[in-house]
């Protein structure tokens, strides 16, 4: 069931009413528990039962932590959350991908390997509800919240639809203490969600979906497309990439926000980024900083050499990457963003005493930013090596046999997304419609949503990050 389509609506009519009219909390929260089941039974109904095991395997570790006497007893309380959670993923999203490395490796050094990997489904959302759980019991080990008593604030923590199969990437500490209290519809900003909710839909239905079959084309077969049409094929992808994502988590938080609560901002306006570690403070917030937190401050961060910090850096946007996804190619983009951040930190590093050079370097940081971002964003996209590396040499040494075309003028579409997307981040499209009168609003939104429509393409594209 996607936020875009038209049963979502119905969907969360029903449970937007009914929720709002119990006036207990227990209540609701079995309410908003039996409909996340339901909305995420709609992509297949088996793995509701993972997700449930999910919440009860942590829901039964963060109370065994809480009761343990010794600090080794929580330990082996933790590594069994760990091993389920990440056992999880390996088997899901990893199993093939070791199998076939695996089978490769064996093959170079010229032995014998044969390769029978399995028909394995992905559970929707698995990497993002995994996440979510782990930072329950890797909290209530720190010490920084107390293992919550009940199973069922745990489960709606783990399960509640809006965040659970494409973020934000919730920490339970921010959650959790909402599903305390009785939340009160009188605190609601229902103008603001609804606005919200339509600038996702946009974002999604109107500007990802309909730059999306030039992306596909291109990546499809690179080596058949001129230079410059990767330039279009890869810029493509990259607001593709940016609407499809921000634009879902503008339509969960406000969905979220129509219920009561509060879930973590996960976009800054990320391509107007200086610098690549700027990048990751704007970019999928939530990740970033779950990977922070939870891997490299635990790594050790910056505690100690440069060398220290760098291969901490690596390994985190190594695993960062794979956690997209079993690939190779998604390696190589962590790696590439890896290297950036420990590029910038040498540069900095050298330019502190050279403030010429600094004066220099502000001028070129955005377009060098964005460029390099582009170039990690084709091996994010290719299918496989063989189709990154064609489209590599068009995007960044202009070299291309291909002779189709998929229309320079494109580019043009990409510099108005620029212009319109500058004047969002200085605020030309955020406050005017709260000064307008109630029946003023209600007018004009139906309007525009009304003029949304028409632009929605006649089929829906499955938002990208459904598949990691």
């Amino acid at each position: 069931m996607l936020f875009v389509e038209f049963r979502f609506f119905w969907f969360f009519l029903a449970v937007f009413a009914v929720y709002w009219s119990l006036r207990r909390n227990d209540s609701r929260k079995i309410w908003l528990l039996i409909c996340s089941y339901i909305f995420y039974a709609a992509w297949n109904w088996k793995f509701v039962f993972l997700l449930m095991a999910s919440s009860a395997l942590d829901y039964v570790v963060g109370l065994m932590m809480t009761r343990s006497k010794t600090r080794g007893a929580r330990r082996g309380w933790l590594i069994v959350s760990l091993c389920g959670n990440l056992g999880t993923l390996a088997f899901f999203k990893y199993c093939n991908f070791f199998i076939s490395s695996a089978a490769a490796l064996l093959e170079w050094l010229g032995l014998p390997a044969s390769v029978h990997t399995l028909n394995i489904i992905i559970p929707v959302g698995v990497s993002f509800y995994t996440f979510h759980s782990m930072s329950y019991t890797i909290d209530v080990y720190r010490g920084k919240m107390r293992a919550v008593s009940s199973l069922l604030d745990v489960a709606c923590f783990i399960g509640f639809f809006p965040q659970m199969v494409a973020g934000p990437i919730v920490r339970a500490s921010a959650f959790l203490p909402q599903l305390r209290s009785l939340r009160k519809f009188s605190d609601v900003d229902v103008r603001g969600a609804l606005v919200l909710f339509l600038t996702g839909f946009i974002k999604k239905a109107c500007i990802a979906d309909a730059v999306a079959p030039f992306a596909d084309r291109y990546f499809a077969a690179p080596w058949n497309f001129t230079a410059a049409s990767a330039w279009v094929g890869v810029l493509f992808y990259a607001i593709q990439i940016y609407c499809d994502f921000s634009g879902y988590t503008d339509m969960a938080i406000a969905c979220a926000r129509l219920l009561g609560y509060e879930l973590p901002i996960n976009f800054r306006f990320p391509y107007f980024a200086q610098n690549i570690s700027d990048f990751w403070h704007r970019w999928h917030i939530s990740l970033s900083s779950w990977l922070r937190d939870y891997l490299y401050i635990p790594l050790g961060g910056n505690r100690g050499p440069r060398w220290f910090t760098y291969r901490n850096i690596m390994i985190t946007m190594l695993l960062g990457g794979l956690w997209h996804g079993g690939a190779w190619t998604f390696v190589i983009w962590g790696g590439l963003h890896g290297t950036a951040l420990v590029l910038h930190r040498e540069w900095v590093r050298l330019i502190e005493q050279r403030p010429q050079a600094h004066a220099i370097m502000r001028w070129l940081a955005w377009p060098l930013t964005v460029y390099w971002v582009c170039v990690a964003w084709i091996f994010f996209r290719a299918v496989d090596l063989p189709h990154a590396l064609p489209a590599l040499r068009s995007f960044v040494f202009f070299q291309s046999a291909g002779t189709e075309d998929l229309g320079t003028w494109m580019l043009w579409l990409v510099a108005v997304f620029a212009i319109v997307h500058w004047l969002n981040s200085l605020g030309w499209f955020s406050e005017w419609w709260r000064r307008a009168p109630t029946p003023a609003f209600a007018a004009g939104y139906g309007c525009a949503a009304a003029v949304v429509l028409l632009f929605v393409p006649p089929h829906y594209t499955p938002f990208i990050y459904f598949q990691f």
